[in-house]
């Protein structure tokens, strides 16, 4: 306990003298990491991923993790995965999951963060929940030794919301999903803000910005590292296999998968283009450019596409030109989708939306067509896809 201590004394002495609170005290232990330090301890290879937005893919937070696990143990073989993408939250994850996590190689601890970009893409709770459940069971089913880290990092929105003496909702979703399936939890964005209150520092000077300055990223790093310590200082007796509980809602996504656009038919001038890039000047995130796409470029152009499952939904590439999308599942009318984003002028960025869920187990058939309405921002009527979501 000597050694835990003074380790955890070293990971939290970043804040100096102005330190007034406990980042213990932002951490929930609803589960621990028994599996990962039984590897540790055993010098065992130990694959670490980690999924999240643009905070978690950016140089901060991940890095300082990954460097202080090879720092501290020198004879431990960590592979890391770095399943963070830019703009994408609960949902999108829940469907690339098996993609860009799980079928790169079996995982033993998952580092899992939505809240922000949830928060920022007006996500539902409702999908929220289905989505965090449908990763959790998700990653469970394929390995029930892993574990995972839930998180809930900060955004002006969340630090109104506890200043209005209001839990944010996605903070909520994700502390739900770690106490019911019994895996930490770390509130990172009720941290920041208390720190802030007790003048430790400020967001203006200091943190900066919901994609943290490196006194952020620091911050962030230090709490895992203290989740981390804690952790090892506790008892590992063997490998444990996880039982997954009855779901909290069946309706999760935990069979989501990407179904790709080949499948589309009746093409009416949709073309599928094998290696799509921007031509118009403007960039698209990584991994998004030089893919294939299924793309109509006028108001009218339409696809139709048989699938299985209760759930379908689109990933798409909302540029300067995105547009809007009428549709029907099995004969159903939807309301139209409109594509453009606050950011689609600057970015052909990806976009993923649920067109339904709730249809019933079985086949299903989508019929879409681009709609004579448009954004008023949007420069055209573009329509690019590159994969279908299915559950």
């Amino acid at each position: 306990m000597k050694k835990y201590t003074f380790l955890l004394f070293a990971a939290l002495s970043w804040m100096g003298a102005n330190a007034q609170l406990d980042s213990k005290a932002y951490i929930r232990n609803y589960g621990e990491l028994n599996n990962s330090f039984f590897l540790i301890k055993h010098q065992k290879p130990v694959k670490v991923a980690f999924l999240g937005g643009s905070i978690t893919d950016m140089k901060g937070w991940r890095e300082l993790v990954m460097a202080r696990l090879e720092k501290q143990y020198p004879k431990v073989k960590f592979d890391f995965l770095n399943a963070g993408i830019p703009s994408l939250g609960s949902l999108p994850h829940a469907f690339r999951l098996k993609t860009d996590v799980l079928d790169k190689g079996k995982v033993d601890l998952m580092f899992v963060e939505s809240a922000v970009n949830d928060r920022v893409n007006e996500t539902s709770e409702k999908i929220q929940r289905r989505a965090l459940e449908g990763i959790i069971r998700q990653s469970l089913a394929s390995n029930p030794k892993m574990e995972l880290v839930m998180m809930a990092f900060v955004d002006p929105d969340k630090m109104n919301d506890y200043h209005g003496g209001k839990v944010p909702v996605e903070v909520q979703v994700h502390e739900d999903m770690a106490k019911y399936y019994h895996l930490p939890f770390l509130n990172l964005a009720k941290e920041v803000t208390d720190r802030i209150n007790a003048g430790e520092f400020t967001w203006e000077k200091d943190f900066k910005n919901l994609h943290p300055a490196p006194f952020g990223q620091e911050l962030y790093a230090h709490t895992i590292q203290a989740l981390l310590l804690y952790n090892e200082g506790l008892k590992q007796k063997g490998l444990k296999i996880r039982k997954l509980p009855e779901a909290m809602d069946k309706g999760n996504y935990s069979h989501g998968n990407y179904y790709g656009i080949q499948h589309a038919e009746s093409l009416k001038d949709f073309v599928q283009r094998p290696d799509w890039t921007p031509a118009d000047g403007v960039s698209a995130r990584d991994g998004f450019n030089h893919v294939p796409v299924l793309e109509g470029s006028s108001a009218g152009d339409a696809f139709a596409l048989d699938f299985e499952g209760n759930v379908i939904g689109i990933a798409s590439l909302a540029g300067p030109d995105a547009g809007m999308v009428e549709y029907t599942i099995d004969g159903k009318s939807y309301p139209a989708l409109d594509l453009y984003t606050q950011w689609s002028n600057g970015l052909h960025l990806p976009w993923y939306k649920l067109l339904a869920d709730d249809l019933g187990k079985g086949k299903h058939r989508l019929e879409l067509k681009i709609s004579s309405q448009k954004n008023e921002s949007s420069r055209g009527h573009a329509v690019r896809l590159v994969n279908f979501l299915i559950n």
